[in-house]
């Protein structure tokens, strides 16, 4: 599947936004309108190395995804790499990038991209997955710059899977 990046500015300090998107925690939150079953897999969920398991409710199908803090560089970029669909055959890359956008004000770029597999993974990029994760990566960075700007905490911050 071919990248894609998406922004939204957020009216919060960069650090802020920074340290709300660095705890995996939250953003069960913002995937809650096509992601079900968020579970952290470590105790702690912040930091490099934290990570998560949920499933993605895509119309043709739901497949379950995993991501991992593989980089940190406050207050300005987040990455995560992870897996998902059948047997974790799709590779995923995920980059926030966080810069200034006026005084405290914080423009978020949000990047993903996947490497399918095999080719009924390519087949199902081909059948509508990228367009409709884009739609749905754009309202979860509404999501969040609604939760940033309100000063709330996360309503549906994730907990810890038992096992």
């Amino acid at each position: 599947m071919r990248p894609f990046s998406i922004s939204a500015v957020v009216d919060a300090p960069r650090e802020r936004v920074f340290a709300y998107l660095s705890d995996l925690a939250n953003h069960a939150d913002s995937g809650a309108g096509y992601v079900d079953e968020f579970r952290l897999e470590r105790l702690e969920s912040s930091g490099v190395g934290a990570a998560a398991r949920y499933r993605i409710r895509f119309p043709l199908g739901r497949t379950w995804a995993e991501s991992v803090l593989a980089e940190l560089d406050a207050p300005h970029l987040i990455r995560l790499e992870g897996h998902m669909g059948r047997l974790d055959r799709i590779r995923t890359e995920a980059t926030y990038r966080l810069t200034q956008a006026g005084r405290d004000m914080t423009r978020v770029e949000y990047t993903f991209e996947a490497a399918a597999g095999t080719p009924v993974d390519r087949l199902k990029g081909l059948l509508g997955f990228r367009p409709w994760l884009m739609a749905k990566s754009r309202g979860s960075l509404q999501r969040l710059a609604k939760t940033l700007e309100e000063g709330r905490p996360s309503s549906r911050a994730a907990t810890v899977a038992a096992g």
